[in-house]
């Protein structure tokens, strides 16, 4: 019934009003098949982000600490990227290649490699190509080394930057990627690393698409850019892939139509043919499966509460601000928004006084939650009306004579 409230727990109800509901499905896809499937992937964790406003489109086990294999790169270039933003570092800049970068990331450690050679003194902006296109873990450690000291110190420095900027599940133990027990990202921080450097750097993030950095002498065929996407889907411009043995293959991707842009992160695949395949299946279906939609405006009454001891008996409440949500197109008939408060809410109620919240439920993702708040004054009864009302109360008791 509408309006009627369930007791959920001590103290606390939950009212789900079936306008809002009908509101939701007819507000979007009316023609949505009732029967439709939820969005699927064979990647054990994915993310979909819409790169303008953040507003998560799609994810699975997208929350949970992975090890992130060479997508910790984005980072890792975040980091450069700040300070050439700053200023206390050029792209014309040298740096030196230690023996202990050759060694572990050079052509014989048989990883993923530039080529340096030690002692060698390489630009600034080779190394950066060298990190994005060839994922070189020889200039990830000697851009490590050369602005932190040592390759421990930059991820320190790369943890505390992301924590700084709200990543809570990183935890970076070196520059490249390398297993190391404890070296973890979830994917829907990658993915929001990714935005940052999209929306932060743009002048930078332009190496991201690029598909050849000619630089390995040694081995002439290492100059392509590993990012399938690139040759594979319109508009693709980044970012990095990753794999280990550990983590399997991933991938963080973006791709920009028009004035869309959508963020993809996937990981923990059983081979390459799979990113390959799996990552443009679901880049297509970002663009034209998923749809960011604004569903409450401010000031606008999402429904009522009810009010004991106040002149009403029940009073609107609104969002206080407006709600962006993203969802796959199918589901949007699945979609579900309740408000939830502790009450009874008691008078006197203030317009703009906090009542609770309204939870949006998405089918695929973690449930959403906005501030709800009074939209009119409710005053409190006067005194004989509230003795009158304590005296009703008493009498409908369970057990009253």
């Amino acid at each position: 019934m509408i309006g009627a409230a369930i007791q959920v727990a001590p103290l606390f109800y939950l009212v789900e009003f079936m306008r809002i509901f009908i509101v939701l499905t007819f507000l979007f896809f009316p023609i949505a098949s009732v029967n439709a499937q939820e969005f699927q992937t064979k990647a054990p964790t994915a993310v979909i982000m819409d790169g303008t406003t953040g507003v998560i489109l799609f994810e699975k086990n997208a929350r949970e600490p992975i090890p992130p294999a060479s997508m910790t790169k984005v980072m890792t270039l975040y980091i450069v990227f700040e300070r050439l933003s700053d200023g206390s570092l050029s792209l014309d800049d040298e740096f030196s290649v230690s023996e202990d970068a050759w060694r572990r990331g050079g052509f014989r450690s048989g990883s993923s490699t530039m080529c340096l050679r030690p002692k060698e003194r390489v630009r600034v902006e080779d190394l950066i190509r060298g990190v994005i296109v060839l994922s070189g873990n020889d200039a990830a450690i000697t851009l490590a080394e050369n602005i932190s000291g040592s390759e421990t110190a930059f991820a320190q420095m790369m943890t505390d930057r992301a924590h700084e900027l709200g990543l809570s599940s990183v935890n970076f133990l070196n520059s490249t990627g390398w297993p190391a027990d404890g070296h973890q990202a979830s994917a829907l921080d990658l993915a929001r690393m990714a935005e940052l450097i999209i929306s932060k750097f743009p002048e930078y993030y332009k190496y991201f698409a690029e598909r050849e950095f000619d630089w390995c002498k040694a081995a002439p065929s290492n100059r392509f850019n590993r990012n399938p996407l690139l040759a594979l889907f319109d508009g693709a411009d980044g970012l990095k892939t990753g794999h280990t043995k550990e983590a399997g293959y991933g991938l963080v991707a973006s791709a920009k139509r028009n004035d869309n842009r959508r963020i993809l992160v996937v990981a923990g695949l059983n081979s390459k043919r799979d990113r390959v395949s799996e990552s443009e299946r679901l880049m297509r279906a970002a663009f034209r499966e998923f749809e960011v939609k604004e569903l409450f405006l401010g000031d606008k009454s999402v429904g009522v509460v009810p009010v004991t001891l106040g002149i009403k008996k029940t009073v609107a409440v609104e969002v206080k601000s407006p709600v962006t949500i993203g969802l796959f197109k199918s589901s949007a008939r699945k979609v579900r928004a309740q408000i939830v408060y502790s009450g009874p809410v008691q008078a006197p109620v203030q317009s703009g006084q906090k009542i609770g919240v309204l939870r949006i439920q998405i089918p695929g993702q973690t449930a959403i939650e906005t501030d709800i708040v009074a939209s009119a004054d409710v005053p409190r009864k006067g005194y004989f009306a509230r003795v009158w009302h304590g005296f009703v109360k008493l009498l409908r008791a369970p057990g009253a004579q």
